[in-house]
């Protein structure tokens, strides 16, 4: 982080909107768990929630946050080593953000911004969603009938020298190839949260990168292939 960042460690469960609105300059790290809207409107602001010492679970195959985080996001960042409720990411227009699981309905409406899941998607992934670019690990194959394919295609994730080749900056979503942002958010997700299925995913980088699906709506990427 900048070294202007106020940072506050915070142990325990958070209530209802946890870190909502954040403004930039501020981050917030809690273990322990919270409830819904964690990172409600994040406004610049930087947001990490990782699972408590005592808690002996798998953090992917477990609920550490509720419904509608990052609802509305517009810029800032959060990293959630666990599973969160339904709505993730809901109306995300400029946030980047991972999870390592979620409940239905993902990045609905979404406008903008970059969302990971590294994990299991509940139903009617992408409805409605309409700009940013989502990632998702499908571990199993079975992410592809969960998403809704309305107003988004399904793309692999190439590797960042493929895609230096054989496209155009112009097109690239927040400038950068989407190996090189995808392993990024994935590099912070695990520096901020310790999470250990991040780390396991980094170690066999060359064989993860093949099982992420890129999830990306047509009219974006519309509007990226015609500045080129």
């Amino acid at each position: 982080l900048p070294d202007d960042f106020a940072l506050f460690e915070l142990v325990g469960t958070a209530g209802q909107s946890f870190g909502a609105f954040l403004g930039k300059g501020v981050s917030l790290r809690l273990t322990g768990g919270a409830n819904d809207y964690v990172g409600k409107g994040l406004s610049g602001g930087s947001i990490a929630v990782k699972k408590s010492p005592s808690f002996d679970g798998r953090p992917n195959e477990n609920v550490i946050a509720g419904n509608a985080c990052l609802y509305g996001a517009t810029s800032g960042e959060a990293f959630i080593s666990g599973v969160v409720g339904e709505r993730f990411a809901v109306r995300n227009s400029g946030a980047s953000t991972v999870a390592e699981g979620c409940g239905d309905h993902g990045c609905e409406y979404m406008t903008g911004g970059t969302t990971v899941v590294l994990g299991r998607t509940g139903r009617n992934f992408a409805s409605g969603m309409s700009g940013g670019v989502a990632f998702v690990f499908d571990a199993d194959g079975s992410f592809e009938a969960n998403c809704n394919p309305s107003m988004v295609a399904l793309e692999r994730v190439m590797s960042h020298e493929e895609q230096v080749r054989t496209s155009d900056p112009r097109t690239w979503h927040m400038g950068c190839t989407d190996e090189e942002l995808l392993r990024r958010l994935i590099t912070r997700h695990q520096l901020f949260t310790d999470s250990t299925l991040a780390a396991e995913l980094l170690e066999h980088w060359s064989s993860t990168r093949a099982r992420f699906v890129k999830v990306i709506p047509l009219q974006y990427r519309a509007v990226l292939q015609s500045r080129a």
